[in-house]
């Protein structure tokens, strides 16, 4: 078939589809709100997706985290009860030593990082804020992948001698030096004053991360080395006058008794004070198939060390994040299905509606072939119809798509990332069905025999 009757049909069929406007709208709806559920659940799918990787780089890659557990005391007041009286292990708490330990004996860890996490205060220039000064030794900021946007890393000098020096967050250097190079600066942190070293490249962290991850916002934290916090701040393995005058009043095992002076004292709760060393040890290893059998591992030794007291937690925060992405896959796989189908009923609409107009328009085919049209020209005419219907609804349905991933991204606050990839599956799609339910009633309207259609009411 040469090019002019190709074109000549196509005008034919853009002139047929113009013509019938609205019933062409109605068909076309199946594929727009096909299309742009498909581009829209992609969308949340990809966004979900994208936050959890972002998560994943937050925690760290292939690394176990120990935490402690400060439990309450419990108090059986049934004094005459002597089987009530059991006394309660002894435990040292998470140290240094659990690191050196972990390091020493279980094979695969490629790096640990001890942290300590103290409460306290910043002031420099008449301005106090809050914020958190945290222990750490090199390996933190390897393992977390945290870089400097000024400044220098600790030196070994630094970290054995526990030199009175820091580096602090982005937010830190807005808040205390936003128009100095903060550098060689001393800032008050707590009852010491530190020189500051290195400023820390800022790290976005959402709200959902903080929530979801038990995350802080770093770029408020100052950092010190672990020695510093040890010797010129607080050491909880060191035994002080008021643990043993504590202890002397009633706590049993790792506890202190906090309150109890004066009045009934029977009647006084007690609370327990963080007796560990450590706030956190943060173990990497080589391997991420290795990182349940080492947590299992890691969870023996302790045992014995702490005297099978249990007084610490163990997550493995990629393996639950990675949960959760397959969690998501799914829901999105299942969701997109669902879209698919949305496409499908729509191209059966086409198919439809085109099988109708076929009987309307009988005459014309009947016209059309009586004056020399072939049957591969009607079967054109109507191809042309149903795929321009489905490219149309396409193009809308790709921009309603865009329109809705961007509400549902502003308005329900989830994140949304729009890529080509769907936006080009959606409209093959949106066209290969156009083409393929079009094919039956393009086929039914060359079957009809050109005089019975002239005579047809």
């Amino acid at each position: 078939m040469d090019k002019e009757r190709v074109l000549a049909n196509l005008w034919i069929a853009i002139e047929a589809v113009l013509a019938n406007r609205v019933r062409s709208i109605l068909t076309a709806l199946g594929i727009i709100f096909g299309v742009a559920a498909v581009i829209a659940m992609l969308a949340i799918g990809n966004g979900a997706q994208q936050e959890i990787l972002a998560q994943i780089k937050l925690v760290g890659v292939n690394n176990i985290i120990i935490e402690p557990i400060v439990e309450q005391t419990e108090e059986n007041l049934a004094e005459d009860d002597s089987e009530a009286k059991e006394k309660k292990k002894f435990s040292p708490g998470l140290t240094l030593e659990d690191k050196e330990s972990i390091l020493k004996i279980i094979p695969g860890v490629e790096t640990i990082s001890p942290e300590i996490l103290l409460e306290t205060y910043i002031i420099k220039n008449g301005i106090r804020r809050s914020a958190k000064l945290v222990g750490v030794e090199p390996s933190y900021f390897d393992i977390f992948n945290f870089t400097l946007s000024d400044g220098k890393m600790f030196n070994k000098t630094q970290l054995e001698k526990g030199e009175a020096v820091c580096i602090i967050g982005k937010s830190i250097k807005a808040k205390f030096f936003p128009s100095e190079n903060p550098i060689g600066k001393m800032i008050k942190c707590g009852p010491n004053w530190l020189k500051v070293i290195g400023v820390l490249d800022e790290r976005y962290i959402s709200q959902s991360s903080i929530s979801k991850l038990g995350i802080r916002d770093y770029n408020m934290d100052v950092y010190t080395p672990l020695k510093t916090v040890l010797v010129r701040y607080k050491n909880r393995a060191m035994l002080t006058q008021e643990m043993i005058q504590g202890a002397n009043r009633g706590s049993s095992g790792n506890f202190i008794v906090i309150g109890g002076g004066g009045g009934n004292s029977d009647d006084t709760p007690t609370q327990a004070v963080n007796y560990h060393q450590l706030d956190r040890l943060v173990v990497q290893v080589a391997e991420t198939e290795k990182l349940n059998p080492t947590a299992d591992v890691i969870v023996r030794m302790l045992e014995r060390k702490h005297n099978e007291v249990v007084d610490y937690e163990i997550e493995i925060p990629e393996l639950l994040l990675k949960q959760q992405q397959r969690t998501n896959d799914i829901f999105s796989y299942v969701l997109g299905a669902i879209a698919g189908i949305s496409l499908i009923v729509g191209g059966i609409g086409i198919m439809n509606i085109m099988l109708a107009s076929v009987l309307e328009r009988i005459k014309e085919i009947g016209l059309r072939l009586s004056i020399g049209a072939k049957k591969a020209d009607i079967i054109n005419q109507f191809m042309f119809e149903s795929m321009m219907i489905s490219i149309s609804g396409g193009f809308i349905g790709i921009l309603l798509g865009v329109i809705m991933a961007s509400a549902v991204s502003r308005f329900a606050e989830i994140p949304t990332v729009i890529s080509f990839g769907s936006i080009l599956i959606s409209f093959g799609v949106a066209t290969a069905i156009g083409l393929i339910f079009g094919i039956a009633p393009a086929k039914k309207a060359a079957s009809q025999d050109p005089i019975t259609s002239l005579r047809y009411e």
